[in-house]
């Protein structure tokens, strides 16, 4: 029997909440909570560096990274534009400003390994077979604009082979290791989140690296674009997931 296509929740928050439930995922996700004056305080102060970003969006767009500084207290960044701020309070009344009562949420910011001096992250595409198994099918890198705070790219990033990316930073043993371990948390990640969603047929991961290349869960995407992987030069993945994504068309 086929599973039809369904409009999959939007909610990063309801997303993050499922996944804490898992005590394996649980390790990875970092500190997200809602937006607002007492939460925005205590992280900024606590992790130095986070990020805020819509409840419910895609591409990229709305997200702010926003850090405390010692030279001048506070500042932020949305798309190209940076602003600063001496005060906490002249601080959180800009991003309440710029939510304009929207529901933000607020994550612990990870800073993210580079290429070439840019921030990249990686995209697992986990996707349920004709057989009715999940299965990782594509890993890409995303290379971000330079001047940009976000991967995705529509937002000017670039998708790459993740070998390159990372080629700078691990050895060809330790990528294909790494590659393993993110493709099982996807995997993980996509029967947690069937079991509130059982008509679910694929997912996408998004994953950064920090410094130890401990990834973690940027954020998941329940209706992935699939065509990200026809920009790598080997055409196998963007095969293999465009095969599963007809299936579940049908």
């Amino acid at each position: 029997m086929k599973v039809k296509t369904v409009n999959p929740v939007q909610s990063k928050w309801i997303k993050t909440q499922l996944l804490l439930r898992n005590s394996f995922i649980k390790q990875y996700i970092p500190d997200t909570r809602k937006f607002n004056s007492k939460n925005l305080e205590q992280m900024i102060y606590s992790y130095g560096m986070i990020y805020v970003k819509p409840e419910r969006g895609t591409y990229g767009n709305g997200v702010i990274r926003a850090e405390r500084r010692e030279r001048y207290g506070f500042t932020y960044q949305h798309e190209e534009t940076i602003r600063n701020f001496d005060t906490f309070d002249a601080f959180y009344k800009s991003l309440a400003k710029r939510t304009g009562g929207r529901s933000y949420l607020i994550q612990k910011g990870i800073h993210l390994l580079k290429h070439n001096n840019r921030r990249f992250d990686i995209r697992v595409m986990v996707q349920l077979s004709p057989k009715g198994v999940w299965e990782a099918t594509g890993v890409i890198g995303r290379l971000g604009h330079p001047r940009k705070i976000v991967t995705n790219y529509h937002s000017g990033g670039k998708p790459m082979a993740i070998e390159k990316l990372l080629s700078t930073h691990l050895s060809e043993r330790q990528i294909e290791h790494l590659t393993r371990d993110l493709n099982e948390l996807g995997i993980r990640m996509a029967a947690q989140l069937q079991k509130n969603y059982p008509r679910i047929n694929k997912i996408g991961v998004d994953v950064g690296l920090d410094r130890t290349f401990t990834p973690w869960i940027i954020e998941v995407n329940m209706n992935p674009d699939p065509y990200i992987f026809n920009q790598l030069k080997d055409k196998s993945m963007y095969k293999k997931v465009m095969r599963y994504r007809r299936f579940y068309l049908k």
